[in-house]
C-alpha cells in the first residue's frame, strides 16, 4: 500500500509574455495589492471626514518612496546576492524577479506619507490609521508574488500543505527535499488576520493617534518573528538571530511603547 502526500505544487512560470514584454507575476500581485490598498484607504480616509480621492493622491507620494526603502533594504541586507566579483549591477533594480523589505517599505512609505499628508493639510498619525488595513492586504497579496518565484520558503517538511519546490530553486545543502513550509501563506493568512484584528480594534476601542498603526506594527512583528525562525534563505545573523528578527524585536518593542 502506498502512501500519497498532498501538497502545494508550485508554478512553472512567473511571468507571461506579449511581445518583447515580459509581465512578471510578482509585479502583478504587488500593483493589485496596491490597488486594493488606496481603494480601502480611500473608503476609511472619506469614513473620518476626508475627500475622496485623497488617498490617492497620497499614494503617489507613498508608493514609489516605499519600493525604493523595500528594494534598497532588501540589497543591504542581501548585498552577497548583488555585489561580488563579475555581478550584474543591474540586478539591484530587477524589483520584479523578487526581494523587497517590508521594513524598508514600511520606513519609505511613513517618509512619503509625512512629506505628502503635510502637502495636504492632513495628521500623519490619523493618516496612518486609516491606512493600516488596506497596508496590510496589499503585503497579503504581495507574499504571493514569493509563491509564483518560488522563493523565501521555509524548513523542509512533509507535512500535508507542504510546499513544492523545483531542484532549480532549492538552497545550497537542500537539494535532497522536495517540499517546504509555505511560509508566503502562513505570513498571508497571518496578514488577513490582522485586519480582521485592526477594523474590530479601531471600532471597539475607538483608537486614534496612531494607535491603530502601532497596533498593525506590533502584530506583524510578531508573526514576522515567527516566520523567520522557519526560514532558510540567506541572512545576515547577529548574536544567533536573523537580521529581521531583531528587527522585529527592535520595532516591534517601539510599536508597544
Amino acid at each position: 500500500m502506498h502512501t500519497i502526500l498532498a501538497s502545494i505544487p508550485s508554478p512553472q512560470i512567473s511571468f507571461i509574455s506579449l511581445g518583447p514584454v515580459k509581465i512578471h507575476f510578482y509585479a502583478l500581485c504587488i500593483l493589485a495589492g496596491m490597488i486594493l490598498a488606496v481603494w480601502i484607504s480611500d473608503r476609511r480616509l472619506v469614513a473620518r471626514g476626508g475627500k475622496s480621492g485623497l488617498a490617492l493622491d497620497i499614494a503617489l507620494w507613498t508608493v514609489p518612496i516605499a519600493v525604493v526603502g523595500a528594494r534598497a533594504f532588501h540589497v543591504v541586507t542581501h548585498s552577497a546576492d548583488y555585489f561580488y566579483p563579475g555581478a550584474d549591477l543591474t540586478a539591484v533594480f530587477r524589483v520584479w524577479e523578487g526581494g523587497i523589505a517590508i521594513y524598508g517599505g514600511l520606513i519609505g512609505g511613513a517618509l512619503g506619507a509625512w512629506i505628502a499628508t503635510n502637502r495636504y493639510g492632513l495628521k500623519f498619525w490619523a493618516y496612518a490609521d486609516a491606512v493600516a488595513p488596506g497596508i496590510l492586504l496589499a503585503q497579503a497579496l504581495g507574499r504571493w508574488g514569493n509563491y509564483f518565484n518560488q522563493e523565501l520558503f521555509g524548513k523542509p517538511t512533509t507535512v500535508p500543505w507542504a510546499l513544492e519546490i523545483d531542484p532549480a530553486h532549492r538552497p545550497a545543502g537542500y537539494e535532497q527535499y522536495a517540499t517546504f513550509q509555505p511560509t508566503f501563506l502562513y505570513e498571508s493568512l497571518w496578514l488577513l488576520g490582522m485586519v480582521l484584528v485592526l477594523v474590530w480594534a479601531d471600532k471597539r476601542f475607538r483608537m486614534g493617534h496612531g494607535r491603530v498603526f502601532a497596533l498593525y506594527v506590533l502584530l506583524y512583528c510578531v508573526g514576522r518573528f515567527w516566520i523567520e525562525s522557519l526560514r532558510i534563505d540567506d541572512a545576515h545573523h547577529i548574536l544567533g538571530l536573523r537580521l529581521n528578527d531583531w528587527t522585529s524585536i527592535l520595532v516591534g518593542l517601539g510599536a508597544l511603547a
